[in-house]
């Protein structure tokens, strides 16, 4: 708990010195007998006897087939096992392996389901147990801390269609769940269905009312399922679509892992896991549909819109001529639902991180900011739309592709201008505007804010919304004239590298990069002096 309590503590010293008040003001296949899957943390029953185990593979082998036995040896293919990493980078380095890890045992009933666990045994604030089915032969890392549960024979696709060996596999594994007794998991106990084993897919979206209120897909978002030991998954397309490539007999959890396929996670679950999961609830072998909105649960409405904003953030950066560089691969998203304020500090990327500067400006926070790490900060309170979610997501995600062009040191200064300013200006977001090295924040926030306007306006199709962030010091109608002019505004993000510290600047090397543009853009800087 007393982890908790800092953590609050420092986001609420953080966040009061970030950009604020950005916000808008104008399924198939579902069978969850416990109900409406919960998205609190997961509560286990008893532990179930693993259909997958070698004993228990083996003594469903020689049921169905008796003059087999002893003649069919069952080697076993996984090894059930549990790990304890440190932190992320140990947790990362598993997760290299290819291992599809989870937080909760594999092998429990689940009485009520959830997006996390955390075994009541590891203390507060550090990583709990992650579990996986590794395959057998894999050298696993000496020094991340594990245990091998028990030997797992989990039979391949082509072994369930076809077996070389005459053995129906997907009989033998029917059995096995008969003899454990979850035969009422099979999504076909008696195997009289053709096809009784399926290769989940499905599609998952989420509806926007401002934009027609058609659903559209959840983009690039990791879908998984799994059944006791045995697990696969797969990202969604452009239009939300998944298809698995490993097969079930029995009915899956499903549930969606917020470690999205261009690289960014969004998560605040501090050191546990990198990314947030949400619980869609048991479905079919043959796959799950899921549609989200603004009714359903609040905490995956939101993850799904700053999801589909982050994916077409980056597939926008790359297709623009000249492009703009898209954000860090591993971005780092909290969303926080108690706060108003958003901030992009890319703490992950090592801003600030650098010892006393860290140190002097944060204090007893280092070592919190040390341990997390988040890149981007987004307070959702009050926004209830997927508008006005956008539009703040939007924001950090240009500040985040500012971030690579204009590098470490400018976002050293950016930052520590907003803390100081905030505190030496009476508690004023991006202080008055005549504060030492103000051009950092100057340039920084007319970047955001005018893409923040560009890119709802190109989502929502109204020229007419108002631009974002008129009402402070700094002017980014300037860049807003400067498009209406002619001046995209991916070849107005070239010129924002690393010494365009201030509007001075800006102005000398916009005339440089586009001369033909040069009386339109002195104008229009003239006009906001």
């Amino acid at each position: 708990m007393l982890m908790k309590r800092l953590t609050v503590l420092f986001l609420t010293a953080v966040l009061a010195v970030c950009c604020t008040d950005r916000g808008l003001d104008p399924g198939r296949g579902g069978d969850s007998p416990e109900g409406a899957p919960g998205h609190d943390m997961i509560v286990l029953g008893r532990q179930l006897d693993d259909p997958y185990s070698v004993d228990n593979m083996t003594k469903a082998l020689s049921a169905v087939y008796p003059t087999k036995a002893g003649r069919v040896e069952l080697e076993a293919t996984h090894s059930y096992v549990r790990f304890r990493p440190s932190g992320e980078k140990q947790f990362a380095r598993l997760e290299a392996l290819g291992l599809d890890l989870m937080d909760h045992p594999m092998d429990y009933e689940i009485v009520r389901d959830g997006d996390w666990y955390h075994d009541p045994e590891i203390p507060d604030g550090e990583v709990t147990w992650q579990y996986a089915a590794v395959p057998r032969g894999m050298v696993l890392p000496h020094d991340i801390p594990h245990e091998v549960l028990y030997e797992c024979y989990i039979p391949s696709d082509q072994s369930l269609t076809k077996g070389e060996d005459g053995v129906d596999w997907a009989a033998v594994e029917r059995e096995a769940y008969r003899l454990t007794g979850n035969a009422g998991m099979l999504a076909d106990p008696d195997g009289t269905k053709a096809g009784s084993s399926a290769s989940p897919a499905g599609r998952i979206t989420v509806v926007d009312p401002d934009r027609g209120g058609e659903p559209e897909g959840v983009r690039g978002v990791r879908v998984r399922c799994n059944t006791f030991v045995k697990s696969a998954r797969a990202y969604t397309d452009e239009n939300g679509y998944y298809r698995m490539t490993g097969s079930f007999s029995s009915k899956p959890r499903y549930r969606l892992v917020f470690k999205n396929s261009t690289g960014f996670a969004i998560g605040v679950n501090l050191v546990l896991v990198p990314a947030s999961t949400s619980s869609l609830g048991k479905g079919e072998a043959s796959g799950l549909d899921a549609q989200i909105t603004r009714d359903s649960d609040r905490r995956l409405f939101t993850r799904c819109v700053v999801n589909n904003a982050g994916y077409d953030f980056y597939k926008r950066c790359a297709r623009e001529s000249p492009a703009l560089k898209t954000p860090p691969g591993n971005l780092r998203i909290w969303l926080l639902q108690g706060f108003r304020s958003s901030c992009a500090p890319m703490l992950q990327q090592g801003v600030l991180v650098d010892g006393s500067k860290l140190d002097s400006l944060l204090g007893e926070f280092t070592i919190l900011v040390k341990l997390f790490l988040p890149d981007v900060l987004l307070g959702l309170k009050d926004h209830d739309s997927y508008a006005s979610i956008y539009a703040d997501a939007v924001h950090e995600f240009a500040h985040a592709s500012h971030y690579m062009l204009a590098g470490k040191d400018f976002w050293n200064a950016y930052v520590r201008f907003v803390i100081k300013s905030f505190i030496s200006s009476g508690f004023v977001t991006y202080g008055i505007g005549t504060e030492e090295n103000h051009g950092y924040c100057e340039v920084g926030e007319m970047w955001a804010y005018f893409l923040q306007t560009v890119l709802y306006r190109e989502r929502y199709g109204d020229k007419d919304v108002p631009a974002f962030g008129l009402n402070f010091w700094f002017h980014p109608q300037i860049f807003l004239q400067l498009e209406d002019r002619g001046l995209s505004f991916n070849r107005i993000y070239q010129v924002l590298g690393p010494e365009v510290t201030d509007r001075e600047t800006l102005q000398k090397k916009l005339t440089s990069y586009y001369p033909e543009y040069k009386t339109a853009i002195n104008q229009t800087f003239a006009r906001y002096n």
